[in-house]
């Protein structure tokens, strides 16, 4: 199983593609029924999907996984979580079921979905390396990705839980922010070089770091932390350590720095009022499981 890709809904969907594109490194992939999707240089047919609606909403996390796993996952949601059967019209196509999480996140896994030709261009960002979700009780939502998804946590941090769906240190992780929305997506790129040219890239168009460059302790990953025009948090990332089975489940005491660092390198400073309010920009659409 392998995370693909987030779908958004917001206004001027157009001003969100054009700097995803110009700036940030995506590329045009599809633009079809009135949605924009937006993808990177590995095969994957998009990473971002951007929809015209009136206000800030994630739509779904979209997992791809093979005709096992999704049964298994439908068999493990049956009478513990609200889910549905969906085919996709989204470029890549495939059928699945969307998944409710106890905070009302949308998760969606796809079966024979369908991969593009990859793409040159050094600064395209390969893929996504993983989402972020702020939740009222991090514990409770890494339980339900442990028990009903099959996911497995990895580490846990003061502020974070940390959960993998395969041997990436994270695909996912929860935040205890004391509320539920979309804390921030990370772009993975080929190297630190690729990080860099993207902080560069940003600082030309006037906009710096709210925090990075720096190494995280959990997953190792080098980042750089931005706010997007359109209000999201978005990540450069690199290198996120890959572990086995048998890697042991770090705890926050595992976690520590030194004073004023909050991170390996402890070379940037973060602006954390202006993510904490970014982080609350993007809640859930709402879903039922009957809805269509």
């Amino acid at each position: 199983m392998k995370l693909r890709s987030i779908e958004i809904e917001l206004p001027r969907i157009d001003a969100a593609a054009d700097f995803l594109t110009r700036i940030w490194g995506l590329a045009d992939g599809e633009r079809c029924r009135g949605a924009i999707y937006l993808r990177g240089s590995s095969p994957l047919p998009y990473l971002v999907g951007l929809f015209e609606a009136e206000t800030e909403k994630v739509r779904s996390v979209t997992f791809l996984c093979d005709a096992q796993e999704l049964a298994s996952l439908a068999a493990r949601c049956e009478g513990r979580a609200p889910f549905r059967a969906v085919s996709s019209d989204d470029p890549g196509g495939g059928h699945g079921i969307e998944v409710q999480l106890p905070e009302g996140e949308i998760f969606r896994f796809l079966a024979d979905a369908a991969d593009s030709l990859a793409i040159e261009g050094r600064d395209l960002p390969f893929k996504l390396t993983h989402v972020v979700l702020s939740s009222t009780d991090a514990e409770a939502s890494a339980r339900f990705a442990e028990e009903v998804l099959g996911f497995t946590v990895s580490d846990r941090t003061k502020g974070m839980v940390f959960v993998r769906c395969n041997r990436s240190h994270h695909s996912i992780a929860f935040a205890r922010a004391g509320y539920s929305s979309l804390n921030h997506v990370a772009f993975e790129m080929s190297d630190i070089d690729g990080v860099m040219r993207g902080i560069g890239r940003m600082r030309d168009a006037g906009t710096a770091p709210v925090w990075g460059p720096g190494r995280h302790g959990p997953g190792d990953n080098v980042f750089a932390y931005f706010i997007a025009p359109f209000g999201a948090v978005i990540e450069f990332s690199t290198a996120t350590n890959l572990v086995e089975d048998d890697y042991r489940t770090g705890s926050p005491d595992d976690w520590t720095w030194p004073e004023n660092r909050i991170d390996q390198w402890g070379v940037s400073a973060k602006d954390v009022t202006a993510i904490t309010e970014a982080e609350k920009r993007f809640r859930f659409r709402d879903w039922a499981p009957g809805a269509a």
